[in-house]
Order: structure tokens, then C-alpha cells, then sequence
């Protein structure tokens, strides 16, 4: 396949952990591509999870982002924080704060396996997991148009499909490599 990669990030927002140059070199601003159709759409997280989402910066930028995925995105997938957000604007549904940082790789049961996201998946999965809030499955199974694929004993849902809005919600971390949650815990520890 051929493949043609944009990266984006917000039209007002100044990263904390990517230098200028880079930001500028390598993203569009999303103001210079919402005229613009995509096949796909990966929104990624954030460790913000300790703010409530109106305090976010670009927040209102972030609805016009999800909005606009419904015009301008095949599909769209979201991971982490930026699940829990486009659950929140979509479905309003709420983010929980943990007592303790979920931190570590856990064991998730594959709830669908006929899905078309799930095919070839084993009944039971090894996912990392680094988040400070959770969405619950109560809420969940109140929306009709959610489906929960994947979900931990220890942890809830973790990969959650949406139909109507054609996006897929990964709260853990299936993208993480081999020294990810090790990087993670040695920032988290020396904040």
C-alpha cells in the first residue's frame, strides 16, 4: 500500500516535549488541513488525564476535530486521553480519576472475536497500561452503539468500537514498544 502520512497537531498549542523546530518541520497545523479528506485518523493521548477536558487549551479546537472527522475521516481511532475525550464529546460520557496510576501489562479477554478489528486476535491478550483515569463499562453498556472488544478484569474496557461514529477507542497502550513503560515510569518518577 501507499501510504501518505500527515501529522498534525493544534493550531494554538505549544508542545512541552517536542522542540519547536521539530513541531514546525514535520506537522501542519490543523487549521491548514480541515479542508482536506482523509482515509484515516489516529488522535493519540496526552498525559493531561489529572485536567477536566473544558480546562484543556485546546479543547474547543479538539470538538472542531472531532466533529469534523465526521465529514473529512473514513475512520478514525483514538488512544488513551484522546479516546476518553471523543468518548466524552460524542457519547458525554464521563472520566474517572484512579486512586493509583494503572500502570503495567495486563491480561484483556477478547470479547468479540469474530469483529473485524479482532480477527486473528487470541481469546486473551498482554496489554501495556499507563493512565491515571478510567472510562467505567456501566457507562458503556448504556450506549447502544458502543461495543466493548476488549476489556481487562483488573482494568475495564479497553478497545471499544463506535459505528455510528466510525471510530474505534483504544484506552491502553497496544502501540507501546519494549522500553515504553520503563521511559514512562522513570519520568512519572523523577515529576
Amino acid at each position: 500500500l501507499q501510504i501518505e502520512l500527515t501529522l498534525v497537531n493544534m493550531t494554538n498549542h505549544i508542545s512541552k516535549n517536542a522542540p519547536a523546530m521539530h513541531m514546525e518541520s514535520f506537522y501542519k497545523k490543523f487549521s491548514t488541513v480541515s479542508n482536506q479528506k482523509f482515509d484515516g485518523l489516529l488522535i493519540t493521548g496526552a498525559p493531561i488525564e489529572h485536567l477536566e477536558f473544558e480546562e484543556v487549551n485546546y479543547w474547543n479546537e479538539l470538538k472542531e476535530i472531532f466533529s469534523w472527522t465526521q465529514t473529512n475521516v473514513h475512520s478514525t481511532m483514538a488512544v488513551c486521553w484522546g479516546a476518553m475525550a471523543m468518548m466524552n464529546f460524542f457519547h458525554q460520557l464521563p472520566k474517572y480519576p484512579l486512586k493509583k496510576k494503572a500502570f503495567g501489562c495486563f491480561e484483556h479477554f477478547n470479547l468479540s472475536p469474530d469483529h473485524k478489528f479482532l480477527r486473528g486476535f487470541a481469546d486473551r491478550v498482554t496489554i501495556p497500561v499507563s493512565r491515571w483515569s478510567e472510562i467505567r463499562e456501566s457507562d458503556l453498556k448504556q450506549k447502544k452503539d458502543l461495543e466493548i472488544l476488549l476489556s481487562s478484569t483488573d482494568l475495564g474496557p479497553c478497545l471499544i468500537d463506535d459505528k455510528y461514529h466510525n471510530a474505534v477507542y483504544m484506552i491502553n497502550h497496544l502501540e507501546y514498544d519494549t522500553l515504553t513503560l520503563k521511559n514512562e515510569y522513570f519520568r512519572d518518577k523523577s515529576l
